[in-house]
Parts: structure tokens; sequence; C-alpha cells
């Protein structure tokens, strides 16, 4: 039985041109509406996936996103805010992209085709099996991100991946498949938008419930979050007044900027 690309099918629209801009919105609306319900029946997969994470974290692991185009630089997006978010050290979510920074800005032609590239990138991270690597691929046929999760699996590196057509070579490749199968796209080919929605949304989902696994949230609370910016100080500083049941802001913003972080400031602050 050959693999089917259900990703790369004919769009279910014909005449795309011809159609006036209420009429594309309204279809491009209509066929996002589809992606939560694809996610949902992932639900048991993301779970498996994510159980394995937090597992190794707490043994003090780092998280691997590992994809090129659309896909990488999703990765690098949900890799990168954790730090701010959840306060955890740069270098513990980890996003690399075929082609390396470049790629992030400029498609960089043919870097996804080397097979081999994905481990060498892993590599310079010094990755071992305290790690989970999670290969992110909306065809799912991606050589450098299936590349990358064989030579690990051959490491006893633990792997996940994240696509967008059943059964496909890059599921083969990871201990811990999950697919998102949202049919296809509005645009033919152009994954960048229901299959890019819906990685985006799975990756929400693991790092979010992996950081809540490792304490980085406290009831519904960013307390770890890094204070960047004034906004977030805004919400740091009302967090605080909350925690601490005070009503003076001058004094809690005071407080979270002598500790850091709404968590440090309400376990170490003398009222």
């Amino acid at each position: 039985m050959s693999f089917k690309k259900i990703t790369e099918q004919p769009s279910n629209y014909r005449h795309l041109e011809k159609m006036t801009i209420n009429e594309l919105l309204s279809f491009i609306n209509k066929e996002d509406q589809i992606v939560p319900h694809a996610v949902e029946k992932a639900i048991p997969q993301i779970e498996k996936l994510v159980e394995a994470i937090s597992d190794k974290m707490l043994m003090g692991g780092r998280l691997f996103y590992i994809g090129a185009g659309t896909s990488g630089r999703l990765a690098i997006v949900d890799a990168s805010e954790c730090p701010p978010t959840y306060g955890v050290p740069h270098g513990l979510v980890i996003g690399i992209i075929a082609g390396g920074e470049k790629a992030i800005m400029v498609a960089v032609e043919f870097a996804e085709d080397d097979k081999m590239q994905g481990w060498k990138d892993l590599q310079a991270y010094k990755i071992s099996d305290k790690d989970v690597v999670v290969g992110i691929a909306a065809s799912g046929t991606t050589p450098y991100v299936i590349g990358a999760l064989e030579e690990c699996r051959k490491r006893g590196i633990i792997t996940g991946s994240i696509s967008c057509n059943p059964d496909s070579p890059v599921s083969a490749a990871a201990e811990f498949p999950i697919e998102v199968v949202v049919g296809p796209e509005f645009v033919t080919g152009s994954t960048r938008m229901k299959s890019g929605t819906a990685q985006k949304l799975v990756l929400n989902m693991i790092s979010t419930s992996v950081m809540i696994q490792l304490g980085r949230v406290e009831d519904n609370k960013m307390v770890n979050m890094q204070l960047t910016n004034e906004k977030l100080v805004d919400r740091g500083v009302k967090m605080l007044m909350e925690r601490l049941k005070l009503d003076d802001y001058n004094k809690a913003k005071t407080l979270l900027l002598k500790y850091g972080s709404v968590k440090k400031a309400s376990e170490l602050a003398v009222l």
C-alpha cells in the first residue's frame, strides 16, 4: 500500500481567484474549524508523549524540537517562548530548523533534503539519552527530520513526532507519533495553513502541560515568568498583590523587582 499525502491533495475549493474577499475569508475560516476537532482526536497520542517528556525533564533532561520550513519556525517559536513565560533557563527547550538561523526568515533551498544534517545539528548540543527529540513535519516525509529521529532511536533517545498525514514515514521513525489529519488545504499543498495551525496547537499543548508538570505554574498563574517588559511587570505586580493580599501597587512592584519573580517574592518577601 503506497503512502498517500492527504496534505497534498487538491483543495475542496475551485477558482479561488474568482471569489469575493468575503467568500475567501469565510471558506478559510470554515476550513480552520476542522483543526481543533482533529487535534482532539490526537489527545491520547499527545498524552503519551507529554508523559515521556515530563519524566525525562524531571530527571534533568532537555526537550528538542526539530523541523524544516514552517514546521521548523513553529519549533523555534514554541521553544523560544518557554523561558520568558515560565522562567526556565535558555537551553532547556531547544528549537532547531533545517538551514540554521537564516532559515527562520528566508527559505534555504534543499536544507530539508539532507537526511543526516538533522542528527549533525542535534550533536552540536551534545544530545544524549537524557533528552527527548520531537520531529515536526506536516507531510511526514521530511528527510532532515526523519534522519534525525532514526539516529536518535539507534542511541536510545526518546523520540516523538507531529505530522498531518496518517501512517507517515516520520511516524514510523518516532517512538511517540502524533498525527493530526486536517485534510486538504484551502490552497492546495499550502501546509502553513491548517497543518501549521494544527502543529501550533499541539506544540502549545505539549509545552504548557510539560511546564505545569515541572511546577512552573501555580493555580493558573505564570508565577515564574521573566519580567522582560512593562506589561509583564504589571501582570506580575497584580498577581503578587493577590497572593500577598496587598493593596499597595508600588510596594508590590518594589517587592517583585527585588526578588525577580512572583513565586520568589511571595515566598521570600517580609511584609
